[in-house]
């Protein structure tokens, strides 16, 4: 690891009250001019002032005390480093109000943060560019000179100054529009002002857009602004946001505090979207529904990014944490909330169910490793805060906040949260002041608790074995760390204080038992089961801990997943934590082979996209092998039930699920060369095609898929054309999603070209090759020699930004070599990427663990599949 560097925050002697801040952005030089006018307190007398600021040309500043003549700044010093500069004045600056004026100018970058340029293309075909923003975490610097801080909050009145025919937004309000002096085309536009915020959360917009709006009940006016001649598909996102609102305000107590709030779709994004207060920006995937085109997970996709995005207009914008450190905070918080907010709007999406699968089972395998790192951890350079959005702020803070609630209880916890928003609000707070609040709505001992899960990296594997004494079972728990790597071998093993739930077969869904398991092992009585019964610990599979049965025990729950009397996230779990065990080499990958088999009858939609999950990393292993093909046959086994039971056209009655899971196995099947789907697929597409029979929205990416990965350069000819003709960026982005399956070695080097090409959109060429290399093996090793020989371009394009670790994650973690690992270690070493020094770290642990894992059950699973062919299961 590189030493760190010395990082200091601001002082503290000169501080802002409000900025009152101009821009004036030229749209087709890429450059802006600013004039900020901030009302500052000093503190303690000095003559430098420090402020944050990053590529931005200073041409004159100056200090006003109140009531006392302007001193003028002698000196700016760039600290390019850490971003800073210096203002000295040739005489002291005393204590007490004043005005600081500086004016300056920066350039519209097209690096997707600070105040940047978005392309975009009118109706009409021609090629223009809109000026956005993205400021967290530590952007705003790139467009003014501020306390970038976030507890350095402070009031705002901004004005843009925009050619007239353009629509310009910014947090709160338009109060006033007025020609400019010097051009009759241009405007000035200025905006109410903020409450006191921070800076990460200040937006301004300035481009071509449509929209639609809505009051919500409680008479916020809401609007959804869409590229032009899209406002319709700005719809669906529009009624999620008029009901989430007051959803939140009743769930929180807490009334939202501006009076309007727009949500707006932008063409180059690099995250999925920003919470600024009252100006949430999205990429258009994460925004845009179109009735016909777009598909069901899209329409999740968007109920959850609003919904995530509105509940930080409390958690983070109302009160925010007091440093990145805390940031998990917010994007814990908010990352659990969308759902309850999302099964509050469409209870028939099962959303707690996909949860699991989604974030869950995402954290426990990225915190299994020993690269892993705590829910909170000191960060201080800019480099260290973008490296932490990352699955264990968003899905390992969701699960234990999760699994918070459940132990509180829904009506505590609402209590605690009403405490903690009015005592912080417009404030900033730490994770212990959360607890706090916590602790006293529930009398619980809630720090105590919750610091075992977030000071500490890792989770608790429980190691349960149970005995009958008389009517009565009596259970053995012990916990110790869960290691990707197998059993924890370290002295002074970490423990977990531990909420359990424990439920039999007499009641699947309620607990029989809760417990709190505070230290390494417990004895427990369940009174009254008898014999033949089962038990099951973690019940819902909120717990964030792994189990792990004796197997007589284990023997007991198998029929429950047959016959379907576990609960479906119960089921998914079971078969979670087995997967996970044979991956560390605690029990044997066959073991896990034979309980997949048992989900034959299964209809819950989750637990089959879990299932396939975990087969699609059994896959990649074993393409490491000469029986690659073999475990295509067991998937096509284990696939094909359904896939008949399902076929291929929506059936009277059929919802959101169905729809979710028809595309999914009809995909799986296809994959993996099951004869009559690939036909079927073969045909539909030819009808799409020649415009006979479109297919409908959940078909495409199973079919795309299929007859690309089993086609030939025409096919790939054909989905590119597709690509250029497609209208909505949910349909280029689904394409360029699956175009990694194609095989031949000079095809994939066609695609990786492509994903570089002005056809791709910045943010999503991380997809294309991500795509290439889990498409193949030949594709894997293309991706990576790719990746290494376009680094310079690569790494320019995304500059830090979580993009990079992105792509370095998608393109090497398949490998299970070990000289792969010194491979990707090596060539680091030589091209540092300072914000993804830990995913990088990760990666290379997770090349050794694969090749471990090969090397272990390589010949065991090549048996047993051999062994099943000769001997086919009797269903």
């Amino acid at each position: 690891m590189p030493e760190k560097r010395p990082f200091e925050r601001l002082p503290a002697d000169v501080s802002p009250i409000n900025y009152s801040l101009c821009l004036k952005p030229d749209l087709l030089d890429f450059t802006f001019e600013g004039k900020l006018e901030a009302a500052a307190q000093v503190r303690q007398a000095t003559n430098q002032i420090v402020m944050n600021c990053a590529d931005i040309d200073i041409i004159t500043a100056s200090y006003a005390p109140e009531g006392d003549e302007e001193i003028h700044a002698t000196g700016f010093n760039y600290q390019n480093e850490d971003e800073k500069v210096t203002l000295s004045f040739p005489s002291t600056l005393q204590t007490g109000t004043g005005t600081l004026k500086i004016d300056f100018v920066g350039e519209l970058n097209d690096k997707m943060k600070g105040f940047y340029r978005s392309k975009y293309t009118t109706p009409s075909g021609e090629v223009r560019y809109a000026a956005v923003t993205q400021f967290e975490a530590t952007d705003a610097r790139r467009a003014f000179p501020c306390w970038d801080e976030p507890a350095i909050k402070a009031t705002f009145d901004i004005s843009l100054v925009v050619p007239k025919d353009r629509v310009a937004l910014s947090n709160m309000n338009v109060i006033d529009r007025k020609p400019y002096p010097d051009d009759e085309n241009v405007v000035e536009v200025k905006f109410a002002r903020t409450p006191v915020m921070s800076t990460y959360l200040v937006a301004f917009v300035v481009g071509e857009y449509d929209f639609v709006e809505t009051r919500s009940k409680d008479g916020v006016c809401v609007r959804v602004y869409t590229p032009v001649g899209k406002a319709e598909q700005g719809k669906f996102a529009l009624e999620v946001a008029a009901k989430t609102l007051p959803f939140y305000k009743d769930y929180f107590n807490v009334p939202y505090p501006l009076p309007k709030i727009d949500l707006i779709a932008i063409a180059d994004f690099a995250a999925g979207a920003m919470e600024n207060w009252g100006l949430v920006t999205y990429r258009e995937t994460a925004l845009l529904i179109d009735p016909k085109n777009s598909c069901s997970s899209s329409r999740q996709w968007v109920a959850l990014v609003v919904g995530h995005e509105l509940a930080h207009q409390w958690f983070g914008n109302l009160v925010t944490m007091e440093w990145w450190t805390h940031l998990w905070l917010n994007e814990g918080f908010a990352s659990w909330i969308e759902y309850l907010c999302v099964d509050h709007c469409f209870p028939e999406y099962d959303i707690w169910t996909q949860f699991v699968s989604a974030d869950y089972t995402r954290a426990q395998e990225l915190d299994a490793l020993d690269n892993s790192h705590p829910i909170e951890v000191s960060v201080g350079h800019p480099s260290e805060v973008d490296e932490i959005f990352d699955a264990i702020s968003y899905s390992k803070g969701a699960s234990v906040i999760r699994m918070l609630h459940d132990y509180i209880g829904d009506k505590d916890f609402k209590k605690g949260m009403n405490m903690y928003l009015t005592k912080f609000q417009q404030k900033n707070a730490a994770t212990e002041d959360l607890w706090e609040s916590l602790e006293n709505a529930s009398g619980k001992p809630i720090a105590a608790v919750m610091n075992t899960w977030t000071k500490q990296m890792g989770f608790p594997l429980i190691y349960v074995e149970a005995e009958q004494v008389e009517d009565d079972r009596l259970l053995r728990l012990s916990q110790r760390k869960f290691c990707a790597s197998g059993p924890y071998a370290g002295e002074d093993c970490p423990q977990w204080m531990v909420p359990i739930t424990i439920s039999t077969s007499e009641d699947p869904n309620h607990a029989k038992l809760k417990i709190l398991m505070d230290k390494p092992e417990m004895n427990v009585v369940l009174k009254n089961v008898k014999p033949d019964q089962w038990v099951k610990l973690n019940l819902g599979t909120v717990g964030f801990y792994r189990t792990q049965y004796s197997s007589a025990m284990l023997e007991s729950l198998l029929p429950g997943i047959r016959d379907l009397s576990l609960p479906p996230v119960d089921r998914l779990g079971l078969q979670n934590d087995l997967f996970s065990l044979a991956r560390a080499g605690i029990i044997s990958t066959v073991e896990v082979l034979k309980v997949m088999e048992a989900f034959v009858n299964e209809p819950n939609y989750t637990v089959w996209s879990d299932l396939s999950c975990n087969l699609g990393i059994l896959s990649t292993l074993l393409s490491h092998t000469d029986f690659y093909e073999e475990i295509q046959e067991f998937v096509k086994d284990v696939f094909s039930p359904i896939g008949e039971r399902l076929g291929w056209d929506p059936k009277p009655g059929e919802g959101h699920l169905d729809a979710l899971l028809r595309g999914l196995v009809l995909g799986k099947l296809g994959k993996a060369g099951h004869k009559a789907t690939l036909e079927e697929a073969r045909r539909r597409f030819k009808d799409h095609v020649e415009g006979k029979q479109i297919l409908s929205a959940d078909l495409r990416s199973p079919v795309y898929l299929t007859v690309l990965k089993h086609g030939d350069g025409t096919t790939l000819d054909i989905m590119l054309k597709l690509h250029k003709q497609a209208d909505m960026q949910e349909e280029k982005n689904r394409i360029e999603r699956v175009l990694g399956a194609t095989l031949s070695p000079e095809l994939i080097q066609k695609v990786l070209t492509f994903a570089l090409s002005e056809e791709v959109r910045p943010q999503d060429t991380v997809s294309v090759i991500g795509g290439v290399a889990g498409g193949s093996k030949h594709g894997r090793k293309a991706a990576w020699k790719f990746i290494k020989d376009n680094w310079e371009e690569l790494y320019n394009r995304y500059q830090g930004g979580f993009l990079i670790s992105r792509l370095i994650k998608l393109s090497v973690e398949g490998f299970a070599v070990d000289k792969m690992a010194g491979e990707v270690k090596a060539f680091f070493e030589s091209h540092p990427a300072p914000s993804a020094e830990r995913t990088i770290q990760q990666c290379c642990e997770n090349i050794l663990l694969n090749a471990a894992w090969l090397k272990r059950d390589a010949e065991s699973i090549h048996q047993y599949l051999l062994q099943r062919k000769a001997s086919p299961p009797t269903a």
